[in-house]
């Protein structure tokens, strides 16, 4: 099947104006037959840390409009978004799967951003997700989790497809391009990263989305510009090469 990843800016926590920005972007990249759409993490608001501001319960505008556009478009469409799951409580940072057929599936990130103070306005989940899409195995991460490999690892078997929405800000950007690289090879798997691109909230981003191939080459990719990048995966792929090249199971 064909994955698409939208790399874009982000108008800053003005969930209106992204929506109306966002919408065409992911009109065209279903016109060119994928059947997964990437956003990028907090796609409406970009990643603020006035929560008291972007948050919204479970269902809110930003889930809204995912469901929207898939059922629009009659394709899988996903990014994150700060959500409440426990009123009174900090949100999740949950990347939100909306299917074409209503279906939406949740992942709060696990990993908060310490260094960049994502310890008191979010919460942590503690759960992974994985959705089988059309055959393909899919497991869903948000960001800072890219860089911790053994949670990746843990489901290498199970995973043909590692898909990693970002808001990794440029000064790191060579950091967020190896990883994506290693994650793929290492786990002999697809890799798929949403980054944005433009500024907000004092950081600069220069988008570096890709898909990467269970051998770690770059199939698609994108730097500085809102882009859409478009590349063919196939689960069959992915079991070929592990069985080509069996080290999994030397772990």
């Amino acid at each position: 099947m064909k994955v698409a990843v939208v790399q874009h800016d982000i108008v800053w926590e003005d969930k209106a104006a992204n929506f109306a920005r966002l919408a065409p972007m992911v009109e065209a990249a279903a016109a060119t037959g994928a059947r997964i759409v990437a956003l990028t993490e907090t796609f409406s608001t970009g990643f603020s840390m006035r929560t008291d501001v972007t948050a919204e319960p479970e269902g809110g505008p930003s889930s809204q409009f995912l469901v929207a556009q898939a059922a629009a478009h009659g394709v899988w469409v996903c990014g994150s978004c700060p959500e409440v799951a426990t009123p009174g409580e900090p949100p999740f940072n949950t990347l939100v799967l909306a299917g074409p057929d209503g279906t939406v599936h949740r992942y709060r990130k696990v990993h908060r951003f310490g260094y960049g103070g994502e310890e008191g306005p979010f919460s942590a989940g503690d759960e992974r997700v994985a959705v089988t899409i059309e055959g393909l195995r899919v497991g869903l991460y948000v960001c800072y989790d890219l860089r911790f490999a053994d949670d990746w690892w843990e489901v290498a078997t199970e995973t043909d497809l590692y898909l990693c929405v970002a808001n990794w800000p440029s000064p790191r950007r060579h950091h967020w391009r190896t990883l994506l690289a290693a994650r793929a090879i290492e786990n002999q798997a697809y890799v798929v990263g949403a980054n944005r691109v433009g500024s907000g909230g004092g950081n600069d981003y220069s988008g570096d989305s890709a898909i990467v191939d269970p051998l770690g080459e770059v199939l698609a990719s994108g730097a500085g510009t809102e882009a859409l990048l478009v590349a063919e995966v196939d689960a069959a792929r992915v079991a070929q090469v592990r069985a080509d090249l069996p080290f999994l199971a030397d772990r």
